[in-house]
């Protein structure tokens, strides 16, 4: 099932997620190191009149920031009609859109808007370090027993900052913060293709993800 890219922007809601995959030494490195189809993910955020927006991570800052409304590298909020025509003609990017069942609630969405608060303008890694958070991430948790009468460190929780961060991170903890993915995993342990129907992203309660529809992109 494919549809134009006018007919995605009509239908996506806030917490539907949009996967790209490229053809780049880059992006095929970054499908072949995490085993995954897809090579970038970002989110949508869609609120009252503002136009659609796409919430993710990228080394680029050919379009403004709409949150501090500057040029920008890491990651930021674009008008997302124009980030997925930036992936697609000038990255050379397929996309898909991915919608999220049931929608976000008031809720979810105010959770969104304090995780933009905080991350936005976060830096994102060098290619070396994208890789080293990526195989960290992937080093099981070592938990600690509980000494008697010593606090319990805090646990993770929709408050969490990250010194840098690429694009899976950046949705893994916006997702945290809306309570669809359980607190406490690493936003490192997450790469693009968790959010490709082939992985289990292991949401919450009766959340889900819908199939990948293929957006038509228009050339330039």
């Amino acid at each position: 099932m494919s549809i134009s890219l006018d007919e995605a922007v009509e239908l996506t809601r806030t917490g539907d997620v949009w996967v790209f995959r490229g053809r780049s030494v880059p992006d095929r490195a970054i499908q072949l190191t995490t085993n995954s189809p897809v090579n970038h993910v970002g989110m949508a955020v869609v609120l009252d009149d503002m136009p659609p927006l796409m919430w993710h991570a990228e080394l680029g800052r050919s379009l403004p920031d709409m949150w501090s409304g500057t040029h920008q590298r890491g990651v930021q909020l674009h008008d997302l009609r124009d980030a997925v025509c930036v992936w697609a003609n000038r990255y050379g990017q397929r996309a898909w859109l991915r919608q999220l069942e049931p929608p976000a609630d008031p809720e979810m969405e105010q959770a969104v808007l304090r995780t933009v608060a905080r991350l936005d303008g976060t830096p994102f890694p060098s290619t070396a370090q994208l890789a080293w958070r990526w195989a960290r991430g992937r080093v099981p948790t070592v938990r600690l027993p509980r000494v008697p009468g010593r606090e319990r460190p805090a646990a993770a929780g929709s408050d969490r900052t990250l010194e840098k961060a690429y694009c899976a991170e950046v949705v893994a903890v916006t997702y945290e913060a809306m309570g669809l993915l359980p607190a406490g995993r690493r936003p490192n342990w997450y790469d693009p293709g968790r959010f490709w129907s082939g992985d289990d992203l292991g949401l919450t309660g009766e959340a889900r993800l819908g199939a990948e529809i293929e957006v038509r992109i228009p050339a330039r």
